[in-house]
């Protein structure tokens, strides 16, 4: 069946939130020009009392909770003072003891600068909070991972390089988001080279495990192998470098990726460092000019950059081709129209087939790199996930389910145990 299995994230039941009206001094402070509705008594109506996303969020998204009981005075010994120095002496003794008597072993930061949120872009730290939040709260609900939300009020790479070297002691892994192209390139490298624990710039993989997943299974549903595939890719920021490499390491036969001027080829003299290095092992067959000349023939389209490609590119790729159109809100081809000329259509949304949504990777691929105390994630391990992901699909394969669902409970578990497997078969697993 590849109906979702029974399973929904948490949310705070109604019962439980504030209700409507009743916080005064939250509706005094809201600016009327900012939403708020003038009620007949003069004051500001909250927020939440007509937008149910602000009622979701009205306090936040998370809570810390304890994962044992202080109900008496022996409780409250063992937990903190005198009993927890015993503790602290042993792991001063022996610091990998950390792992098993804290939750360090079990838990992500999630750190961004604010500058790329969404589809919002370089709106501060303070403003991609709620951001954060969904995110960690997606680690646990999807992948038993707790995680602490970390926005950061400094932009420089070497700033927050040094800010979360210093943080790193506290947590098993980093997952950086929302971090601007082309910095977070070099941020995620240099944390890579200085700590021992997972890395992961989930925009950059996430988004790439995902999409080799649905690409390998709508190969197979077409009798296609990697091998035998020219893709382009629309966006050569963090998600379409990522993609491209992953790809390249997957076996595709050919890649070209693209940006606002065109194919990112060798005979440019405009590129940045990544994008040099794009070139040198992506375009075999040696394509310039635009996205719509280089989509001419390919079989596959993957867009990660917005804008709109044009229908008459679309239908001069090849015949029975796929297209993973994966801006959100506003898909690069829209389904209606790739429906005309591709076999297989995915895009980003969760309201069309086929969403390419990193909540399918992220969760698993963090809970086995931890599982098995991971130095890092490496590209076997990503591939590994994304292999996972795909036979989720099994024998239910078809044009409009080649991703499984977010919902479906055998995500996370595969991808976990594919990680772990492979993270112990590239040697960089401590446990």
């Amino acid at each position: 069946m590849r109906v979702p299995a029974h399973f929904s994230p948490g949310v705070v039941p109604p019962s439980t939130r504030t209700p409507k009206g009743s916080d005064k001094v939250a509706a005094e402070i809201v600016n009327p020009r900012s939403g708020g509705n003038t009620d007949q008594d003069g004051g500001v109506e909250p927020l939440d009392s007509f937008d149910p996303a602000f009622a979701l969020h009205r306090g936040g998204k998370m809570a810390v909770q304890a994962t044992v009981p202080i109900r008496d005075k022996d409780d409250l010994s063992l937990a903190y003072t005198p009993g927890v120095a015993k503790v602290c002496s042993a792991i001063a003794e022996q610091p990998d003891l950390v792992n098993d008597y804290t939750w360090k072993s079990s838990v992500v930061a999630v750190v961004t600068d604010g500058t790329a949120v969404l589809g919002l872009g370089d709106i501060g730290p303070e403003a991609s909070l709620p951001v954060m939040e969904g995110k960690a709260i997606l680690f646990k609900q999807f992948g038993g991972v707790d995680a602490v939300p970390i926005a950061l009020d400094c932009t420089g790479v070497d700033e927050i390089v040094e800010t979360v070297v210093r943080l790193a002691p506290s947590f098993g892994g980093v997952n950086l988001e929302d971090i601007s192209a082309p910095r977070c390139f070099e941020i995620e490298r240099k944390l890579q080279e200085r700590l021992d624990i997972p890395v992961f710039h989930d925009d950059q993989h996430g988004t790439a495990v995902v999409t080799l997943a649905a690409l390998r299974n709508a190969a197979r549903l077409t009798g296609k192998g990697l091998a035998d595939l020219r893709a382009v890719i629309s966006g050569a920021g963090a998600a379409g470098v990522a993609i491209a490499r992953m790809l390249v390491e997957a076996g595709i036969g050919d890649v070209a990726v693209a940006d606002r001027k065109g194919v990112v080829s060798a005979d440019r003299t405009d590129l940045t460092d990544v994008k040099r290095e794009v070139a040198g092992f992506t375009n075999k067959a040696g394509l310039t000019g635009s996205l719509e000349s280089a989509l001419a023939g390919a079989d596959v389209f993957i867009g990660v950059s917005g804008g709109t490609v044009p229908e008459e590119a679309v239908a001069s790729m090849a015949e029975g081709a796929f297209v993973f159109a994966m801006a959100n809100p506003n898909p690069e081809v829209h389904p209606e129209v790739a429906h005309k000329y591709a076999a297989v259509v995915a895009t980003g949304r969760s309201d069309f087939p086929n969403q390419i949504n990193n909540v399918l990777a992220f969760p698993g691929i963090f809970a086995g790199a931890l599982q098995v105390r991971a130095s890092r994630i490496t590209e076997g391990m990503k591939i590994a996930a994304a292999e996972a992901l795909a036979g989720v699909v099994g024998d239910d394969l078809a044009a409009d389910y080649v991703i499984p669902s977010p919902f479906d409970e055998r995500v996370a578990p595969a991808v976990t145990a594919a990680v772990a497997a492979a993270a112990r078969a590239e040697g960089v697993a401590r446990r």
